[in-house]
């Protein structure tokens, strides 16, 4: 039994140590294998590194390589590539800052400096203000007379080249030479040479006299022409300046007027607009205190006027009358009578009768007819043929205006005006004593236009 133990132990030992061996052969497997894992890993990583950086310092990458990565990655790719784009500009930066501050400065020869007088300040010279100077004008004739003097000396030493060279080229051939003279009458040729040369020498002095008095003649001329056209051409510039001046001068002025004309008209028609608001409060205190103390009988109808012609009869100049719709007309007058007639509308201040001023369904022809031949304020009202309302037709300096008067909401006002009346009586007395309007001419109303037809034009309104 002893012996089978041991025989067992000694097994069981061998089993253990080779599995022991075999433990270790795998784990060195293992640790081998992972190793080789890691190499492989960093070598991905190394050459992913390096694309990385390549795509950085190339600033490019593959479309094939872009489409491989996800939208990751193509986010982390795009955020490197900035940050190098910025790494890179800061760098320039720098090394352009490091430039500038290196770069030395080169100074230049020339320099301004100003001369100062005793008070240690720059010397200024004001011209005309010393005894000893001169006028402005006579400083310019100077300076203009100095530039034509030059111009001209300039102009003629030109000429005077020009001319000596001329001179040069004729008397040049005519001189005669001591090698062509014949040595056996060398003395009789000798006499006539001299004399030759010395008239030669002669001719060519006077020539030259000649050129240079004409050089210096045409030098004064020119001299007194280049000075009469800059004292043209200064005197044209100085006439221009002036009409300018004068010109704007004119223009400012008229601008001023016009900035002080709309600033008056604009007070005025304040001015007017609160004379207006006070008259228009106290006329209708007025109105309502003779409304509340005054008769509560209405006045009777008025009474059309006795007339042998038909009354729906209207006398009319042809050719100017208007055509209208019968219904139209119809709505008009009962308009009238249903709404206007209550209040009394176009009598007198009494209410006695019909204010003379009021006048029917007439056209705006008929309405310049009336007042064709009356003075400036000559008006009347009538009823429109449009609309529920009336129309104030008056002549002024222009000629024959008609102002629309709004009658809706039992009052009265003209149209585009603020100020309301409780009737037309009182409209039209306002009026005349304040402007119609507010933009500068005062148009006032002045006599009414009457019934001029034998048959009142109203007459349908009240029947």
């Amino acid at each position: 039994m002893k012996q089978v133990w041991c025989s067992w132990r000694i097994s069981h030992t061998d089993w253990r140590k080779t599995q022991c061996r075999r433990d270790s052969v795998w784990a060195l497997r293992r640790q081998r294998a992972g190793s080789s894992l890691v190499l492989k890993v960093f070598e991905l990583c190394s050459r992913g590194v390096k694309m990385l950086q390549q795509i950085l310092v190339d600033m490019y990458i593959e479309p094939e390589l872009l489409a491989e990565l996800n939208e990751e990655q193509k986010q982390i790719l795009f955020f490197k590539m900035r940050e190098e784009q910025i790494r890179r500009w800061r760098e320039r930066e720098a090394q352009l800052e490091r430039e500038e501050a290196a770069r030395v400065k080169v100074k230049k020869g020339k320099t301004v400096s100003w001369m100062k007088g005793l008070d240690d300040d720059v010397w200024v010279w004001v011209m005309g203000e010393h005894p000893d100077d001169k006028p402005y004008d006579q400083i310019c004739d100077e300076v203009m007379a100095e530039r034509a003097a030059l111009q001209a000396q300039r102009e003629a030493e030109q000429l005077r080249a020009k001319k000596a060279a001329e001179l040069e080229k004729r008397f040049s051939g005519l001189h005669l030479e001591p090698e062509q003279v014949v040595l056996s009458e060398q003395e009789v040729r000798q006499k006539e040479q001299r004399r030759a040369e010395e008239e030669l020498k002669k001719l060519e002095l006077e020539e030259r006299r000649k050129a240079e008095e004409e050089l210096r003649r045409l030098e004064q001329e020119r001299k007194q022409q280049i000075y009469i056209s800059l004292k043209e051409v200064q005197g044209s510039k100085h006439t221009r300046e002036e009409e300018e001046d004068k010109e704007w001068q004119n223009t400012l002025q008229k601008s001023k007027a016009a900035d002080m004309r709309r600033r008056s008209l604009a007070k005025q028609t304040i001015e007017d607009h609160r004379r207006r608001s006070v008259r228009a409060l106290e006329r209708g205190r007025v109105a309502a205190m003779t409304k509340a103390f005054g008769s509560t009988n209405p006045a009777p109808a008025p009474k059309p006027r006795n007339t042998t012609n038909n009354s729906n009869a209207i006398r009319r100049k042809g050719g100017m009358r208007r055509s209208l719709s019968a219904s139209s007309r119809d709505h008009i007058i009962r308009w009238f009578k249903e709404e206007q007639l209550p209040l009394r509308a176009g009598f007198q201040r009494d209410q006695s009768r019909i204010a003379p001023w009021f006048h029917g369904i007439i056209s705006r022809e008929e309405a310049e007819a009336l007042l064709e031949e009356g003075e400036p304020g000559f008006f009347l009202v009538r009823v429109s043929e449009r609309v529920f309302g009336y129309v104030l037709s008056y002549r002024s300096s222009e000629g024959i205006k008609h102002l629309l008067i709004d009658a809706s909401e039992s009052c009265y006002m003209l149209l585009g005006d603020q100020i309301r009346f409780s009737s037309l009586t009182e409209l039209l007395e306002y009026h005349q004593v304040e402007p119609l309007s507010s933009s500068g001419v005062e148009e006032y109303l002045r006599r009414a236009c009457g019934q001029k037809a034998a048959t009142a034009d109203y007459t349908d309104l009240f029947t």
